[in-house]
């Protein structure tokens, strides 16, 4: 998806509160912070949820008690139009768009919008029909999947190779849908439990406080990882609270690819920087009293001092026994 070893989505979500201009300072901010993309979210209140649904006790805290779900993510939508706006704005400032679909209207307007990959959030793992759909579109996927049992994972997996999609090109998030998670809710091994027992590509979506989860998943073999942020988190609204601001976004992202680079190829030697270190901080076999030659070289004449210049200590059995070729001095190097 990019140069780098990990793609690093900016989920902006519905942190814009409806509003496009918020949108696109949400982009900037995105941008600025070196993410690969920023993702939002698209659906329509009425193929999302029944008016009778209730909030998360997340969302009550953080949003007004007089308003239903319902009313509360119909102000979120953002229409065509407003995507195509924004799409615009992402082209302009070089970081790829990315949106997640809650419905299949949602899901095809998204492709005629010529969306890179299609983006399965935790609660629509279980929604056969909204799978099979997604499946059949031919591009990527990147499937969340909070509340979830590794059996329901396989059975969301299936459906969307059954539907045609090739696995190859299935990323499955390990992901917690507590807004903030709680630091012993996240269970990141679980990561590499669906990387091993479902053999596929994995990442980490979070929503615990703070960036040091997204760094370690990337140092456990995290592909993908994907962050809330917003603008400001005392904004209203039903995640910001749970959101990095965007000097704590540019913080994980830098954290990330020095992570990237830290990890190596695996190989144990020497690293370039620290060559010039060997013959400082070795050390090499010297006189520890005058020796003449012809004298028998012992533990009780020798020693073993930096520099590393002359013979390593390695070879001690061999000088040791060995008789003196030359006269030495106290720290002479030995010679053979």
């Amino acid at each position: 998806m990019n140069k780098f070893a990990t793609t690093i989505i900016a989920e902006a979500g519905v942190n814009h509160n409806g509003s496009v201009e918020t949108a696109r300072k949400m982009v900037d901010a995105a941008a600025k912070a070196n993410a690969d993309f920023v993702k939002f979210q698209t659906f329509t209140a009425e193929a999302l949820l029944t008016e009778k649904t209730k909030k998360a006790e997340y969302q009550k805290s953080l949003t007004s008690m007089e308003e239903s779900q319902y009313e509360m993510i119909k102000k979120l939508e953002l229409g065509r139009a407003a995507h195509e706006e924004i799409i615009g704005y992402c082209n302009r400032k070089n970081i790829q768009f990315l949106s997640t679909a809650f419905d299949h209207a949602s899901i095809d307007m998204l492709d005629e919008l010529g969306v890179p990959f299609n983006k399965i959030p935790s609660g629509e793992i279980t929604n056969l029909p909204y799978l099979r759909h997604i499946g059949r579109m031919g591009k990527p996927i990147i499937m969340s999947t909070g509340m979830a049992t590794l059996d329901e994972v396989r059975a969301a997996m299936n459906v969307l190779i059954d539907a045609g999609l090739n696995k190859n090109d299935l990323t499955i998030m390990h992901c917690n849908t507590e807004y903030p998670t709680p630091m012993s809710d996240v269970n990141l091994k679980a990561m590499l439990t669906m990387r091993d027992e479902l053999k596929v590509k994995v990442g980490y979506s979070d929503h615990t406080l703070g960036i040091e989860v997204p760094i370690a998943a990337v140092s456990m073999g995290a592909t993908v990882i994907e962050k809330h942020f917003t603008l400001d988190r005392t904004l209203p609204g039903p995640d910001h609270a749970a959101s990095l601001e965007p000097h704590e976004l540019k913080e994980m992202v830098n954290a990330i690819r020095n992570i990237e680079k830290a990890m190596g190829d695996g190989i144990k030697k020497p690293s370039p920087s620290e060559k010039k270190n060997i013959k400082i901080a070795r050390k090499s076999i010297v006189a520890s009293k005058q020796i003449k030659k012809g004298e028998i070289l012992t533990e009780m004449n020798l020693s073993v001092l930096r520099p590393n210049e002359g013979i390593s200590p390695m070879k001690w059995d061999q000088i040791t026994g060995s008789v003196a070729k030359k006269n030495y001095k106290i720290n002479d190097l030995i010679v053979l």
